[in-house]
């Protein structure tokens, strides 16, 4: 253990120790602190009850009148104590994360030490062959090669045991018609990926020990060989070209939907601000009316334009409902940042961008009763995320997302809200009446 002492572990070690110690003696006495207080709190709410209410019945006894006045400051008192007390305590830690925290730090160390030690144990293994009069040098390369074949063994395995375990975690059938042509590109990328993956690196690490340095080789210089890189460089271009060309069609294929299909689909859309998603229904004509930033007021969160009588019968939805087997078209937008429109089970996802409408066009297949059916989980809902990092309150950013039958969607549309609300009304009445003057004047200047 000679290799402890010079090595300043002892030191490191004491240092962890104590910090440990520190942690837990933080930890404990912020809990009893917080007890304390609670405890302090309980006895002077209960002197003061106490005492308020001696006060009160003299006081009653007395006059009736001085009663009423005095058991009101009293009774205000009692209870603003215990509130202002409690709002003092501040956020408490639970001591198990400092805990933690202390035995991260020795899994570390202990690693470390570890390490130390099994290299000290190599170095005195070489030097008892030094000793003997035995190789030192080609032995060790021997062992690294050893250890290229051991890592590939594990390497191919972790490929196998992530397939097998994590695949059908990251990946599901989609549930929507276009989600099918990008599964089918997703495998197919997938399956060029793993075997070139595969190839490579038995290539890579079988040749590290098939061509490991020994006493009785000489490395061969090989500066050159046009064939050999003709090979690895257009082979790959010739693979990449084919995935891009046909991730670019498939892409096309479901973005540009004809004009006929677009005005069959069902209109909504879905705007994103810090941190939420406000989303909105046409009403019976079927349109979104027309909005503009510059009308956006408490009230009115969306600018919506009322001078287009289309927003009139717009429906503020509070969860996002489609009908199956019907086309939905989104208008996609944003108040403020980038955000960015993804339904992970739909195989949607769409960048919500500051002053520009983007689109998004599916048809979901398969309802939220049936898909929990699939699942055996009868409390699985389908989600709408925000796929853009945009703040301390990104990972909140969500809608619920329920895919029913036609008539279970007209019905809960019925009950939806709608956003030209009577406040909203006498807003726009009071707006109208604003611009009334400038209107007439710009028709006596026409006259004149």
């Amino acid at each position: 253990m000679g290799f402890i002492k010079h090595s300043k572990f002892k030191t490191v070690l004491t240092l962890a120790f104590v910090l440990g110690i520190a942690l837990f003696n933080g930890a404990f006495a912020q809990d009893a602190d917080t007890s304390a207080q609670v405890a302090d709190t309980a006895v002077v709410a209960a002197d003061t009850v106490g005492a308020d209410t001696a006060s009160a019945s003299a006081d009653t006894a007395a006059t009736g009148a001085d009663t009423a006045v005095a058991a009101t400051p009293g009774g205000t008192s009692t209870s603003a104590a215990p509130a202002a007390e409690a709002a003092d305590t501040g956020v408490n830690i639970d001591p198990q994360v400092y805990k933690n925290f202390f035995y991260g730090i020795l899994l570390v160390l202990l690693i470390c030490v570890l390490v130390g030690v099994i290299g000290k144990i190599i170095q005195v293994y070489e030097l008892t062959r030094r000793m003997n009069g035995k190789d030192t040098t080609y032995y060790l390369y021997n062992f690294n090669a050893v250890l290229f074949l051991v890592a590939l063994v594990l390497g191919l395995y972790g490929v196998y045991w992530s397939y097998v375990h994590h695949g059908g975690q990251s990946f599901r059938e989609a549930v929507t018609e276009h989600g099918q042509r990008i599964d089918t590109m997703f495998i197919i990328t997938t399956i060029i990926c793993t075997i070139v993956l595969v190839v490579m690196h038995i290539g890579l690490f079988f040749f590290a020990y098939l061509y490991r340095a020994r006493a009785t080789r000489k490395a061969y210089f090989y500066p050159h060989n046009n064939t050999i890189e003709k090979i690895w460089t257009i082979t790959p271009a010739i693979v990449l070209t084919i995935l891009v060309l046909f991730g670019f069609f498939t892409w096309r294929s479901i973005t540009n939907v004809p004009e006929e299909a677009q005005k069959n689909a069902l209109h909504i859309e879905v705007v994103g601000e810090q941190f939420t998603w406000t989303v909105r229904y046409p009403g019976r004509d079927g349109q979104l009316g027309e909005r503009n930033y510059r009308l956006t007021t408490p009230l009115n969160g969306l600018g919506m334009d009322f001078n287009d009588k289309k927003n009139w019968d717009d429906q503020l939805g509070s969860e996002i409902v489609l009908p199956v087997n019907r086309p939905v078209r989104v208008q996609i937008g944003s108040k403020d940042i980038l955000h960015s429109f993804y339904m992970p089970d739909f195989r949607v996802q769409m960048n919500a961008v500051p002053g520009m409408k983007t689109y998004f066009q599916f048809t979901p297949t398969v309802t939220t009763e049936e898909m929990r059916d699939r699942l055996g989980d009868y409390k699985y809902d389908f989600v709408m995320l925000c796929a853009k990092i945009c703040g301390g309150g990104h990972y909140n950013m969500q809608k619920k997302v329920r895919i029913v039958t036609e008539e279970e969607y007209q019905a809960w549309l019925n009950e939806q809200p709608y956003f030209f609300t009577e406040d909203l009304r006498k807003e726009f009445k009071v707006s109208q009446t604003k611009d009334e003057p400038t209107e007439n004047k710009l028709l006596a200047n026409v006259h004149e």
